[in-house]
């Protein structure tokens, strides 16, 4: 049973982010008949609840069975969302194909041995089963026993199986092979037709109840509200469909032309074929001509290429991609690379803009990926299947109206009771029933908070902030903790050159100053940032990195296309061409050719280049990165002694340091320099110097970070740059406060015996600048001055370091998260794992960054803002067209905004319903009803407009230094709700009551009602929209509104014109009760303010109640803050921990083991609100 039970279940992308669990089910005929006419005898209401929860389809027509005998599969994701999905196997046979295939189980189908395609083909009936989840095709491996994903080269493949089996291309045959089993190479996005859109928009749930509560209205002759609400209803479904309809359009467009190239590709015995894009499979081998939008992924075998990667990374920067080596050894390929495997591989969507031929042939790329595989097909993927919002407003929102609609319940039997006891006709007593149960839920709430949403959208829109998920404008009234990238978000986007100072019998030499005018002078330094760097001629124009061709304008050199005059230096045309230019010094060299490229990689953080001088038979290799990375490469002599300190001394004023180098070498062959392996030409270099350049802070910068920390906002810099330097331009911004104190921590792998470990160094202040006296990171005796606990101490650290906590020091790391504030040297991968584990401690964390590099983060973060107009914006909720990090306040603003407005709208129509759900009751009591006018004075009138207008009130132009309530199921507004309520209902039945015993009073039954009780709706309306300091005053039409509502509820009240109490179905009374209604109403509408104002919204209060009765908040970072405040021993300033066992003197903490103190599950990220109950607000 146990084994079946295996067989029934297992994983889909196991360890990815977008893991699945499936399991196996086999259709049942009997209960597949059973739910027919069960759906039959239900007017399909059946099948709209399997349409809404497609696992009880499966599990109501299915039985469980292995996956392998499957023909329905249900698929569940593991986060904390849980959500269903239901998929048929499809069966594929190649029996199909044009020509025969072997039914051998011995004989392979494809050539590649680590296919799964050939464990996936059942022979002898050449069948194999497949389903299709989110646009991704996966088949059943019935030797491994699950499903795996097809489309792609498998990760197992060596360099030399990629050269060996790819290579000279596949065989026709096995080209029509994968095209059977991995699909098109399509990314088709499909505009999805307006009624299909239409029909899912009515099929939501609470569109279905609004549906059955306006018929019933209709049929009462309730018809001026119920054409107003079916108005607003088209109005809001139609702005959705309209905004569906436009993503799907931009999507289309996006994608189209992806399926539309012509390319040419080698095949195996055949020769040299042309066909369409859509017709490439894994393993093809892929010529590039020239330019060329790549519709698939590749990697490249033979030759090297330009190619423009703005689609992924939002940078239009020309980036050098070099082939894939040869090697023998069975290693896979992508850790042959190890982390740069990424400088051989041509993403989809990418633009080839220049091609450079080995001399052995054309430019050969192999398929890696094809379809939505592709890096192209997974953003757009992102897209059409986000990741779902889980905010606490929703959940709650929901749980709001599950509870009125069990309050609708209750009222629905309390009016069949009246009515049946007075002996009303079954027809009218089923008709007054259901019409007390659609009473407490308001049909106008979907429209009133989506119209919330459309002012805020509106509101950004004018500020140039675009967002492409609405939803997530009322997550941005909680955010807590931002993120922000440095280079070209903190600071300027293009640096300054400053100066170089060049090496010389082991000693740095005088600086030279770009300032002064003066050409930088020839030297071996000069020569290296001529020729390091990866910039490229297209069209007559140098295009590259910002950074290579600053350092490249500062030598005064000059790059042209190669020419017959530099053939007889051996030079090829397809190398670049640099020459001293006629304003750069003096030169001995003519010309200077780079003829093989080591790319630049953030994780290696250094590239290199061979370059030959024109007149020479030997070559050079020059490299440029980061000072501390490119020192290790270079010779010991060579590095002057006071090189940390040189270093120091210019990161810690914020100036971005690049180092270089140089070696002769020894080979005359221009063919065994392509053949070069880098770690051969990275060694043994000599040292040449330091170019300094200055990054400068954007004007906005210091303003914007200050504000945020006024509204108790955290911010965190998560940058690629150097610590040093990251520290100082934290400390220049005030990111880190005057007079904070700084911690360096730095962590080391495991070696040999020595386990991990963890260093904590204290910077000292340099308040005043650079000074002869000043002391670099302490590792002596100091230690964090008692008064300086708490939040004045920020943690850096690098990359490199925060893995090895990750990994070796888990549970130091929310310590380590708690306070820190900069993290440099930071690859892409850690920038969306640090923004994870930050959630992991419930912060709200938005996400600003360029759009280089900060792709992922920007989808892992609750808010993704990016200041990048390229295509790779889209991978973020919200885009500023304004390059600076004004937007980010903005953007809390307005979504404090539109979070209290919706707050706001939902408490008031709440209340609307209970009021009149009370009001409805009571009449019911004397089988009465409220008159068509009545009701249309209250939901049209007092309800309808205000509500409508509440939201369009603009934000305050001020952050509060606390955010406002994060979850509707708070003790202070359930207490408003509940208070007001019963305030209301106190009133409505003492007057109720009191109006029977009037002299004047008698039974009447031509008209509805004696008096007007939604005058104390009225009353009780208007506090309910007070304002938070979250919002400005109240809008000019809210408040013209309001006062319109209560002078027309005042003029009604105390008219007397016979048409109005015709109209109105209301008698007239003695003006001597209608006076003592308005004290009543107006006595109570004092007291429900008095108690909002002063109790329910008063925070001292709160606070108090929650210091006396020992509540703490729920938050994972508030209670590491608490229990670090009363560490005595934290921070650490002067010590080296290690991992391990504390038996062999190793670091151990015990306040962080303590089963006691750490929930063992993980936090999950469904708990990441840091307003899971109202004290957290506080």
């Amino acid at each position: 049973m146990e084994e079946k039970s295996k067989d029934h279940r297992a994983l889909l992308n196991q360890g990815e982010e977008n893991e699945l669990e499936v399991f196996g089910y086999r259709t049942q005929n009997l209960r597949r008949a059973l739910c027919l006419i069960t759906s039959m005898l239900t007017c399909g209401f059946l099948l709209l609840v399997f349409y809404w929860k497609p696992q009880w389809r499966v599990w109501a027509n299915c039985i469980p069975c292995p996956l392998q005998e499957a023909d329905t599969v249900l698929l569940k994701t593991t986060d904390e969302f849980q959500r269903y999905m239901r998929k048929k196997v499809i069966c594929l046979y190649l029996s199909t194909l044009k020509f025969p295939i072997s039914k051998n189980p011995e004989e392979p189908l494809v050539a590649d041995r680590h296919s799964v395609i050939n464990q996936a083909v059942l022979k002898p009936e050449l069948k194999l089963r497949c389903i299709q989840v989110q646009k991704i095709r996966y088949i059943w491996d019935y030797l491994e026993k699950r499903f795996q994903k097809v489309g792609l080269l498998e990760d197992s493949n060596s360099c030399h199986d990629i050269h060996h089996t790819f290579g000279l291309g596949l065989t026709s045959e096995e080209q029509e092979v994968r095209r059977l089993v991995c699909g098109p190479n399509v990314i088709e996005v499909e505009i999805q037709p307006i009624w299909k859109l239409l029909v899912k928009q009515f099929l939501n749930p609470f569109y279905l109840f609004q549906a059955f509560t306006l018929t019933l209205w209709l049929s009462q002759g309730y018809v001026e509200y119920s054409v107003a609400i079916i108005i607003l209803s088209v109005i809001s479904i139609v702005l959705s469909v309209y905004d569906l309809r436009q993503q799907s359009v931009k999507l289309h467009k996006l994608v189209e032309d992806h399926n539309k190239v012509q390319v040419t590709v080698i095949v195996k015995g055949t020769g040299l074929q042309e066909l369409e894009s859509c017709l490439l499979v894994p393993g093809d081998t892929l010529i590039l001509p020239g330019k060329l939008s790549l519709p698939c992924d590749a990697i490249l075998i033979d030759g090297s290429c330009v190619v423009n990667e703005g689609m992924l990374t939002g940078e239009s920067i020309p980036v050098t991609k070099t082939p894939l080596p040869h090697g023998d050894n069975t290693v896979a390929w992508k850790s042959h690379s190890l982390e740069d495997y990424r400088k051989h591989v041509l993403f989809c969507g990418t633009e080839v803009i220049q091609v450079k031929p080995s001399g052995q042939g054309p430019v050969r790329a192999v398929v890696l990926q094809t379809g939505y595989n592709t890096a192209k097909g997974d953003l757009v993927r992102s897209i059409l299947y986000p990741r779902p919002l889980n905010f606490k407003l929703y959940n709650d929102a929901f749980k709001f109206i599950v509870f009125l609609a069990c309050l609708g319940v209750v009222g629905f039997f309390y009016a069949l009771g009246v009515y049946m006891y007075h002996g009303v006709s079954s027809r009218d007593t089923t008709a007054m029933a259901l019409l007390l149960f659609t009473v407490t839920v308001p049909p106008v709430l979907p429209a009133a908070l989506t119209t919330g949403i459309v002012y805020a959208q509106k509101r950004l829109k004018k500020k140039k902030i675009f967002c492409i998920s609405p939803q997530r404008i009322n997550t941005c009234g909680q955010i807590n903790l931002v993120c922000f990238d440095k280079t070209g978000t903190l600071t300027e986007d293009g640096l300054d050159l400053w100066g170089t100072i060049p090496t010389a019998d082991k000693r740095f030499q005088e600086v030279h100053s770009f300032a002064s005018g003066k050409a930088l002078p020839w030297s071996p330094l000069c020569a290296a940032m001529a020729s390091c760097h990866s910039l490229i001629l297209l069209n007559g124009i140098i295009q590259g990195d910002p950074l290579d061709l600053k350092m490249f304008e500062g030598t005064a050199w000059i790059m042209e296309d190669c020419n017959a005059d530099y053939y007889k230096f051996g030079m090829s045309d397809s190398n670049i061409i640099i020459k001293p230019g006629p304003k750069s010094s003096w030169s001995p060299v003519e010309a200077i050719a780079i003829l093989h490229q080591f790319p630049f990689s953030s994780s290696l953080q250094r590239m290199s280049v061979v370059a030959q001088m024109a007149g020479e038979d030997h070559f050079h290799v020059y490299m440029k990165g980061a000072p501390e990375m490119l020192a290790k490469f270079c010779k010991s002599e060579t590095v002057p002694k006071d090189f940390p300190q040189k270093l120091r001394n210019y990161t810690v004023q914020g100036f971005r340091v690049i180092a270089l180098a140089h070696k002769d070498l020894k080979m005359k062959k221009l063919s065994e320099v392509q053949k070069l392996a880098r770690e051969k030409a990275e060694s043994e270099l000599t040292f040449l110097g330091l170019l300094i350049m200055e990054n400068r802070l954007k004007k906005e910068t210091k303003p914007v970070l200050k504000e945020l920390s006024e509204a108790r906002i955290r911010t965190v810099m998560i940058t690629g740059d150097n610590l040093q330097t990251a520290i100082t331009v934290a400390k220049n911004s005030e990111m880190i406060p005057r007079g904070s104190q700084v911690i360096l921590v730095e962590a080391n792998e495991p070696e040999d015996f020595v386990p991990a470990s963890v260093t904590w160094q204290l910077v000292e202040n340099q308040e005043n600048g650079l000074q002869k006296s000043e002391t670099y990171p302490n590792i002596g005796n100091r230690s964090v001055p008692d008064g300086a606990r708490g939040s004045c101490y920020h943690f850096a650290m690098s990359g490199k370091s925060y893995q090895v906590i990750f990994q070796h020091f888990n549970s130091l790391l929310p310590k380590m998260l708690v306070n820190g504030t900069i993290f440099a040297r930071m690859s892409p991968g850690q920038k969306s794992s640090l923004v994870e584990e930050f959630q992991k401690l419930n912060y709200y964390v938005a996400m600003c960054g360029d759009g280089a590099n900060d792709c992922g983060a920007l989808k892992m973060a609750h808010v993704g803002i990016s200041l990048s107009e390229q295509e790779a914006s889209v991978a973020s909720h919200f885009t500023s067209k304004t390059a600076n990090i004004e937007c980010v306040p903005q953007l809390i603003k307005e979504g404090r905004a539109a979070l209290v407005s919706s707050f706001g709208v939902f408490k008031y129509l709440t209340m609307y319903g209970m009021i009149q759900f009370i009001g409805t009751s009571l009449l019911y009591w004397q089988l009465q009803l409220f008159g068509n006018y009545q009701y249309l004075m209250q939901d049209v009138a007092i309800t309808l407009m205000v509500c409508l207008t509440m939201s369009s009130t603009h934000a305050y132009p001020n952050l509060a230094p606390y955010r406002p309530a994060g979850q509707l199921l708070s003790p202070p507004l359930l207490l408003s709700v509940f208070l007001n309520t019963c305030f209301t209902c106190i009133v409505q039945i003492c007057a109720f009551l009191y109006v029977k015993q009037q002299p004047w009073y008698c039974e009447v039954y031509r008209y509805r009602v004696s008096w007007p009780p939604w005058t104390s709706q009225q009353f009780s309306a208007p506090r309910l929209s007070k304002k938070d300091v979250t919002i400005p005053p109240l809008s000019y039409i809210f408040s013209f509104l309001l006062m319109s509502a209560l002078g027309l509820t005042v003029f009604i009240l105390f008219s007397d014109f016979q048409d109005i109490y015709h109209g109105m179905e209301l008698i007239p009374t003695l003006t001597s009760w209608r006076v003592s209604i308005l004290v009543v109403v107006f006595t109570q509408f004092c007291v429900a303010f008095f108690v909002e104002d002063v109790i329910l919204q008063n925070r001292r209060l709160w606070l108090w109640i929650k210091k006396e009765f020992g509540f703490s908040s729920k938050s994972q970072y508030k209670n590491w803050q608490k229990k670090l405040a009363e560490d005595s021993t934290w921070p650490p300033t002067h010590r080296t921990d290690y991992s391990g066992n504390s038996k062999n003197g190793f670091y151990i903490n015990l306040g962080f083991e303590d089963p006691e103190q750490i929930p063992r599950a993980k936090v999950e990220l469904g708990d990441q609100t840091t307003e899971q109950h109202f004290w957290t607000r506080l």
